[in-house]
């Protein structure tokens, strides 16, 4: 690469991988272990599938993702239907939104499935239940939080459900903070951690996946932002969380998917489906022809 095309404002291209391993081996060990890797085909010229989740049904895993295009500059959500393979046989957009959606949390509870992606030039956090699983979705709750939240991640603990969330405003508190937020239930009304943000470092603040439990306490996956947006995931352990309390330990970062290629530029998901876990990387387009990025 010459000095001057260094120089050119680059462009994030995400892709989606899958690795056959349930998520806390793949944090212990890294994509070192012994496991297949999967991957979805590249998207066209300029446009990416990012952020993962997944959910599964009558032995089928259901992908949900962010689809972006940048000459468009505008995220939906799409779900792919993978066969036994982990091969797309079906595909569609599933949620639509006059504003940017990414981050499609896709989870089940209470005898329901929710999606709570990330939409904060909304305005807002809004909680989705699937109506007619797995195309159709209705906002049910706009969680009220002392800011419209940026990949919020849901996890229950000792009670209560928990939000882990980075909060709006300048570019290192997007990438640095860790703000919280408690429940009785999904739908609210939420509570905010007396402490927030209970985490300012751009390494481990922002989170990027599903949230397990390992030794008895919740672990999340965290964007490491020091290097690039999304340049790599560690785990934060979290060790004390209450009202007021919040104590953790973060991890080195994992290591590189095999097979990456010319995606060894980031890694900013890491989301648990059972035995196998979901995740994506980057590339940097140089393209002197490309539009402005987001």
């Amino acid at each position: 690469m010459t000095s001057w095309t260094a120089k050119i404002p680059g462009r994030d291209i995400w892709r989606v991988g899958l690795v056959e391993a349930p998520i806390a081996e793949v944090a212990r060990r890294g994509f070192s272990l012994d496991a297949p890797v999967h991957w979805l085909a590249e998207e066209g010229h300029l446009k990416f599938l990012a952020d993962p989740f997944g959910v599964w049904r009558e032995g089928r895993l259901h992908l949900f993702v962010e689809a972006y295009d940048y000459r468009t500059r505008h995220g939906v959500i799409e779900w792919l239907e993978l066969d036994a393979n982990f091969a797309p046989i079906r595909r569609s957009v599933v949620l639509r939104e006059p504003w940017h959606l990414s981050y499609p949390q896709v989870f089940e509870a209470d005898g329901e499935t929710w999606m709570l992606p990330e939409a904060y030039k909304s305005g807002a956090l809004t909680l989705y239940r699937a109506a007619a699983f797995p195309d159709v979705w209705e906002p049910v709750a706009r969680l009220e939080l002392d800011t419209p939240a940026i990949d919020a991640t849901p996890f229950h603990h000792e009670g209560l459900w928990w939000l882990a969330y980075s909060p709006t405003g300048p570019q290192r508190w997007k990438q640095g903070r860790l703000h919280f937020a408690f429940a009785e239930r999904l739908t609210g009304p939420w509570r905010l951690h007396a402490g927030n943000p209970v985490r300012d470092d751009l390494s481990s603040s922002r989170p990027g996946g599903t949230a397990w439990v390992e030794d008895g306490l919740p672990v999340l996956p965290m964007q490491d932002c020091t290097r690039t947006y999304g340049g790599g995931i560690r785990q934060l352990k979290i060790l004390t969380l209450d009202a007021e309390r919040f104590e953790a330990e973060a991890s080195a970062p994992l290591g590189p998917a095999p097979g990456a290629g010319s995606y060894s530029q980031g890694l900013h998901t890491l989301s648990a489906c059972g035995p196998v876990t979901l995740f994506d990387v980057k590339r940097i387009d140089r393209s002197l022809w490309a539009p402005r990025g987001r």
